[in-house]
């Protein structure tokens, strides 16, 4: 009897999985997606303002500049590559917005529609303008690979059973917020972090340096933020935005492989 429950379990596991696959744009890789891209969309925009409500933005006028000028040139790359390789309908409905947030937390985050948040606490580490291009290449390319809605999506399913996101948002619509909250990095606020998965971590750091390259920035400089922020460490926790990354020898030696790629982006592009 037991082994009928299980058998029957791992077949409707697997079921809600094909039927609930789309595929990460650019890399081909198939991911779970219980949750319709409008949804996302929707209710990023809603959490986005409700975050910028409840958070005091940056005074700094100069820095917080720098993020939206930076953001903006991003942001102008990723439309590029997806519109030549024909998938520009991966940032349909997309509403493009850049805000400097005052906190210590060394942080950054993109929200489905093109929605990201920088903390003041990030910004030491990212030193200049390269910097911020090289942590904004990575997070926006989180929001493009859909990785927010992958790790959400299997958390629907183990905690909340695989309810969709409307009958989940009816049912636990605290804990479906916090879901949302944590699949996005802003896990402070709620006491939960969903990790990004190594692989979801590579997918990032690869497209972030072909969009930073695209956008004029080149891409060695993504080498010199990754040791400052190792640097970062010296022997205690890592800051939130590595808690649950890989290793810092081996994102920069994954990072050094991928360089020839950028560059050939960074050098017809610059």
């Amino acid at each position: 009897m037991k082994k009928s429950i299980t058998l029957f379990l791992i077949s409707a596991l697997l079921t809600v999985y094909l039927i609930s696959c789309s595929t990460v744009p650019v890399t081909g890789r198939k991911q779970l997606s219980l949750i319709p891209a409008s949804q996302m969309m929707a209710m990023s925009f809603q959490q986005y303002n409700d975050f910028l409500k409840s958070h005091k933005l940056s005074t700094n006028k100069k820095e917080a500049n720098l993020v939206k000028k930076v953001g903006k040139r991003i942001s102008k790359a990723v439309e590029k590559y997806l519109t030549e390789k024909g998938m520009s309908d991966v940032i349909s409905g997309y509403k493009w917005e850049f805000n400097l947030v005052e906190s210590k937390q060394v942080n950054a985050w993109a929200m489905p529609g093109g929605k990201v948040v920088f903390y003041t606490g990030i910004l030491p580490i990212c030193k200049d303008e390269n910097g911020i291009a090289t942590v904004m290449g990575h997070e926006v390319s989180h929001a493009i690979a859909g990785h927010g809605r992958e790790r959400m999506s299997h958390a629907l399913l183990a905690q909340l059973g695989g309810l969709g996101l409307a009958l989940a948002l009816q049912k636990e619509p605290r804990q479906t917020q916090q879901l949302w909250l944590a699949a996005y990095g802003i896990g402070a606020q709620v006491g939960i972090l969903l990790p990004f998965s190594r692989l979801q971590e590579s997918e990032a750091d690869h497209l972030g340096l072909i969009f930073m390259a695209i956008a004029g920035y080149d891409p060695h400089n993504a080498l010199k933020f990754w040791q400052r922020m190792a640097a970062q460490k010296n022997g205690k926790a890592p800051p939130e935005f590595l808690s649950t990354h890989p290793s810092d020898q081996t994102r920069i030696e994954d990072i050094k492989k991928l360089l020839p790629e950028a560059m050939k982006y960074y050098k017809r592009f610059k």
